[in-house]
């Protein structure tokens, strides 16, 4: 099993354990349940939280939820319900706790951030020169990526102009 596939990342010096599963980061719920909530039981917390989700009409939890082996503190591996990022983010805006308020005040930013760059597509463009610059990216590359882009963009909308389906190859006529 390669590194990439099950790693530990710290919150507040906890561990929360993570899986690569299907392309994407799958987190242990029970673990980030723990750190917010600070419960000393967290699996009965979860076990009442989606409870309560489902009765807020939150249905779609069940199928974003997987169980997938994660180690254990014994050294096992077990079974253990973890979510993508996604669904962890709405587990997280339903946690009532001091420790999850940073989470739904960067959420509720995020969210306020792209609202605006729909509205004004320029901001996203400097949002993205300045991440490219933070990274330490010359202003040479960062206007090259820029423009890539932008031609890539051109791109799709030309070919779905011309109905080109994805995925598919050429055609031979």
């Amino acid at each position: 099993m390669s590194e990439k596939q099950h790693k530990l990342i710290l919150f507040q010096e906890k561990e929360i354990r993570r899986v690569w599963h299907k392309e994407e980061w799958w987190f242990s719920v029970i673990d980030v349940v723990e750190v917010l909530s600070e419960s000393k039981n967290p699996r009965r917390y979860w076990s009442d939280l989606k409870r309560k989700l489902k009765k807020e009409g939150y249905n779609q939890l069940y199928e974003n939820i997987v169980q997938l082996k994660l180690e254990a503190s014994d050294g096992k591996q077990y079974k253990t319900d973890c979510s993508n990022t996604e669904t962890m983010f709405r587990i997280i805006q339903s946690i009532p706790s001091p420790n999850a308020e940073p989470f739904k005040r960067w959420l509720a930013k995020v969210g306020y951030d792209r609202v605006q760059e729909i509205e004004n597509p320029e901001l996203a463009a400097q949002r993205a020169r300045d991440y490219y610059k933070a990274l330490g990216y010359d202003e040479k590359w960062i206007e090259t990526r820029m423009q890539s882009i932008q031609v890539r963009g051109q791109l799709t909308d030309e070919w779905k102009e011309r109905d080109v389906k994805e995925g598919l190859g050429v055609s031979e006529e």
